[in-house]
């Protein structure tokens, strides 16, 4: 009945995704890549999940 005061899962994975995207530019600029490279990997594994939500 009050279905549309639920979030969309999608927009809130896409924010996520972003920020983490932004959050590893951080590192590597300062530096870190092994941070860099564990945040990326992260970041791909949301990027999927994205992928798989676009084909349902």
């Amino acid at each position: 009945m009050l279905g549309f005061l639920k979030g969309d899962p999608r927009k809130k994975l896409q924010k996520e995704y972003e920020k983490k995207l932004t959050e590893a530019l951080h590192y590597q600029r300062n530096g870190d890549l092994r941070t860099y490279a564990t945040l990326m990997e992260e970041a791909e594994a949301m990027y999927a999940r994205l992928q798989e939500m676009d084909k349902k």
